[in-house]
């Protein structure tokens, strides 16, 4: 419980809407959208501009509440998890498109402004934003550069980071920087660079310039089927080998394509072990002539079936199964962890036949969704929490998956973040050197670890402490008393 001249005063800074204090309507807070964490907050704030993001930081800071910044909550690693007795700051209503610079192919945005909102806005005059989270729709700007978010698209054009120029940014301790700039390149340190992935941990994000993309001439999509995940594969494969750099690769299995079919009749047969959907974007001629490899690739590795898209109709069915398929999965379990774990695209065929083995073992399912081009897994592990341990078991073998990723040379993660769930696997990847240099960069812009506190690192030590020491921030602590 706050104290009440503090929430007074938030109050008077925000006004009575701009506060949310009820606990059933603090419970809407309590998680995003991975559920396995759940804290209630002491208090929501709403600011709507970057001077109210300040003076709640202030307020904060000068009294030691931790406080968490949050978007939309569609994060899928605990990362919007809240703080015992502390304050999310939500940036919903920070939803505005601020400058739209056509001739610069440039667009200013607050954070809470929807990803598919900077699309629409330009698309008529024939431009777009390039990173297309699957959850785009409903996923926010200042969420996509607190995760680094890709999208099936990051293969040809890059993640988030590639795309975002400069911002206006909230320390801490409430001071107010400018970081990056409209150019493609500004001296000194990539801040901006620091900044995007650090999952809200250095401060937030008030005004955003983004990259925008001049729609390509021609966008064509295939859908190509086969028998099993292997040959699909080695499709994968063999059209990165030959010199294509197609927009998306994406690959579903058999499970996942039994959901999206469920769901949404995208079109993808049924009997099929895997769909892959690759996408080519470029000039007519160009388009053209790789479409026809990718065509001959796929059918010398086994497939069973290849089509095109005619029409923007049919490209946005193809896309519709494979952006619903989070969701979808929801009709085949009661429950189920989405994980997130990077390979190199070599090793495909072999985790693919890991992940089999493991859920086998255990008497599980898993459905499998990734950005093939690039090696991204997103796993799905299916369970019924109404059976007993049943939970426990899928939390086991998420980390079985992810171990095996970092194995074979891969990471923990690729767009979705560390955030509360993956924080004690950091140490599969970073030596305790690695992570001291980590902590360095936090201690320099968040020094009291107010700002989302305790997440992606397994044992944040107070600032100024030596190496191999953790005293336990008092935050923390009440965390711990809350939960257990």
């Amino acid at each position: 419980m706050l104290n009440a001249k503090i929430v007074a005063e938030l109050r008077h800074i925000l006004g009575s809407e701009g506060v949310i204090d009820r606990y059933e309507q603090l419970r809407t807070y309590e998680s995003d959208g991975l559920t396995n964490f759940r804290v209630t907050p002491a208090l929501v704030v709403l600011p709507t501009t970057t001077e109210q993001v300040q003076a709640v930081v202030r307020v904060c800071d000068r009294e030691r509440i931790p406080f968490v910044p949050r978007g939309s909550g569609t994060g899928l690693s605990g990362g919007a998890l809240p703080a015992a007795n502390g304050i999310v700051i939500s940036l919903a209503r920070m939803n505005q498109i601020l400058k739209v610079d056509l001739p610069n192919q440039r667009i200013i945005v607050q954070p809470g402004v929807m990803n598919l909102w900077v699309t629409q806005r330009v698309a008529p005059h024939g431009y777009y934003y390039a990173p297309d989270p699957s959850s785009q729709q409903i996923c926010s700007i200042g969420g996509n550069i607190a995760e680094n978010s890709g999208g099936a698209h990051c293969l040809k054009y890059g993640f988030t980071v590639n795309h975002v120029l400069g911002m206006k940014f909230v320390l801490p301790d409430g001071n107010v920087i400018e970081v990056g700039g409209p150019t493609l390149d500004t001296p000194g340190y990539d801040l901006p660079g620091i900044i995007v992935g650090s999952e809200g941990t250095l401060g937030i994000a008030t005004e955003v310039t983004l990259r925008l993309m001049r729609k390509a001439e021609l966008v064509q999509t295939a859908m190509a089927a086969f028998a099993h995940t292997d040959a699909a594969g080695e499709a994968v494969s063999g059209i990165i080998a030959a010199g294509i750099v197609p927009a998306a690769v994406e690959m579903m299995d058999k499970l996942a394509i039994e959901a999206c079919e469920e769901a949404v009749h995208a079109g993808y047969p049924r009997d099929a072990g895997a769909v892959l959907l690759v996408e080519l974007d470029g000039p007519h001629s160009e388009v053209a002539t790789l479409l026809s490899r990718v065509e001959q690739i796929c059918r010398a590795a086994g497939a069973t079936e290849y089509r095109l898209a005619h029409t923007e109709a049919e490209r946005a069915l193809m896309w519709k199964g494979r952006k619903a398929a989070f969701a979808a999965v929801g009709r085949i379990s009661p429950n189920y962890i989405v994980q997130d774990g990077v390979i190199p695209r070599t090793a495909l065929p072999q985790i693919l036949r890991e992940i089999e083995e493991m859920a086998s073992k255990r008497g599980m399912r898993v459905a499998n969704v990734f950005h093939a081009g690039d090696g991204n897994l997103h796993p799905l592990v299916l369970y019924d929490e109404r059976v007993e341990g049943a939970e426990h078991e899928a939390e086991q073998l998420a980390g079985d998956i992810i171990r095996s990723c970092v194995a074979h040379g891969g990471s923990i993660t690729g767009e979705h973040g560390v955030g509360m769930e993956k924080k004690e696997h950091m140490t599969a990847m970073f030596t305790a050197d690695d992570l001291a240099t980590h902590q360095l960069i936090r201690c320099a812009l968040n020094p009291d670890n107010l700002c989302n506190p305790n997440k992606v690192y397994p044992t944040p030590r107070l600032c100024g402490e030596t190496p191999g020491k953790y005293h336990p921030h008092p935050a923390e602590l009440a965390g711990l008393a809350e939960r257990f």
